[in-house]
């Protein structure tokens, strides 16, 4: 029997990420997992090629050591810089003797959708159905197996700018990677914390990477704008680093190491001692250090606050705030103190990984799975040789079932 394993890629500003799932009974199991510090990327675009080619390649090297195999093939994501979410309309007849829908019905009524937008500077990235129309009726989610003469769809067609994909994708195939599937880390995002309380509801996801904070809304767990806000991580690094004059390196130790991002149970007799620029020994309490980081939190999310705002008028039913800096020590405090009961930290439920700084990486795999599902494609990124090697000399982790809440999308040729 096959087995159905995926490689997913997520190549960011500060970090390349890295995970490889098996999909067995129904659940995804974590088969390895890697970050790799990335350069020649800022802000989510490749800015230097060569160096952004070799921190892939340490990042793939690093995985093909845990799995003792090599990565032919990924899913990637590509930059989010200046999406458009555009509905869609689309009908077609049902030519079928039984006039029953099928799987094909259902990707061929989104194909004719996404032909009435064409672009010469823009690429299709993905389409997200809102719901199908079987005859005279309307709002269905799922209409196959329903008897009908014609199925119509509103969907939301994703589009970038071409130079967003082709720059990812000519650079992985550059290195002899074959690139199966992009797709949105805010798409990512949602798969990794969808749940079917969601679906009649709008919201938000805060993804707060090294460079950029992305903000993205959702209405009934269908992706509809999203904005970005040029601060991230690496701006409370370069906070640190400017008040006590250290490195950037020492500043981001202290970060991920020593501060909290809120004050409140932040001690001022915890003390530790390093090196400034001048070779000189400081000493810097938690405290102090943890109002920097709370300082600069509290303006990334008031300005996060602010896009939803702008993104939408109508009332938000939750937010959830992601990425690599929400892993820190008291982030649900300062979370509470701008957002209310209404938010909440993402919680990755994948024995192995705990780290919201994969949450976009796995999601993705959680998208590809649906489309798969809808178009009943039997597929794996592994031969059965190669699957057999990884499995021979990997112990595989569990984990709580994703797949309960997929649904059938569509998967592009």
């Amino acid at each position: 029997m096959m087995k159905h394993i995926y490689t997913s890629l997520d190549i960011g500003s500060n970090s390349i990420k890295i995970v490889v799932c098996e999909l067995y009974q129904n659940k995804l199991n974590l088969l390895a997992s890697s970050t790799f510090k990335s350069r020649g990327i800022k802000r989510g675009i490749i800015t230097d090629v060569e160096l952004a080619k070799n921190s892939i390649l340490g990042a793939i090297k690093e995985i093909e050591n845990m799995l003792g195999i090599k990565i032919r093939r990924v899913i990637t994501s590509v930059p989010s810089f200046n999406a458009e979410y555009s509905v869609v309309k689309g009908s077609i007849k049902i030519t079928n003797d039984a006039s029953v829908v099928s799987s094909d019905d259902i990707i061929k009524v989104l194909e004719v959708a996404t032909k009435s937008i064409q672009s010469n500077t823009r690429e299709f990235v993905t389409v997200l159905p809102i719901d199908y129309s079987v005859d005279d009726k309307a709002f269905i989610k799922n209409p196959k197996g329903l008897q009908a003469n014609v199925l119509g769809t509103r969907a939301v067609l994703v589009t970038v700018p071409k130079k967003n994909v082709y720059d990812t994708v000519s650079l992985l195939e550059s290195i002899g990677l074959e690139v199966v599937d992009i797709s949105l880390n805010n798409i990512g995002d949602l798969y990794s914390f969808n749940n079917k309380n969601f679906e009649d509801k709008i919201g938000a996801i805060i993804n707060i990477g090294s460079d950029i904070t992305s903000v993205s809304l959702y209405n009934k767990s269908i992706l509809v704008k999203s904005s970005i806000i040029n601060m991230g991580g690496r701006s409370i690094d370069n906070d640190i680093s400017y008040m006590y004059k250290i490195s950037l390196k020492t500043a981001n130790n202290l970060k991920l190491k020593f501060a909290l991002a809120h004050k409140k149970n932040a001690s001022v007799n915890d003390i530790i001692d390093v090196v400034d620029a001048n070779e000189n020994h400081i000493k810097i309490n938690q405290f102090e250090l943890s109002e920097i980081v709370m300082s600069r939190l509290d303006e990334i999310l008031n300005e996060a606050k602010k896009e939803i705002n702008l993104l939408t008028s109508r009332k938000i039913d939750y937010i959830i705030i992601t990425g690599g800096t929400s892993n820190m020590q008291g982030f649900e405090y300062i979370v509470k103190d701008i957002f209310g009961e209404n938010a909440n930290i993402g919680n990755i439920k994948m024995l192995g990984i705990r780290d919201n700084i994969y949450s976009s990486c796995i999601g993705n795999i959680v998208y590809l799975l649906s489309k798969l599902k809808l178009r009943n494609k039997d597929f794996s990124m592994f031969t059965e040789n190669e699957a057999y090697q990884i499995a021979s000399s990997k112990k595989l982790s569990t984990s709580d079932s994703m797949l309960g809440k997929l649904f059938g999308f569509f998967f592009s040729e």
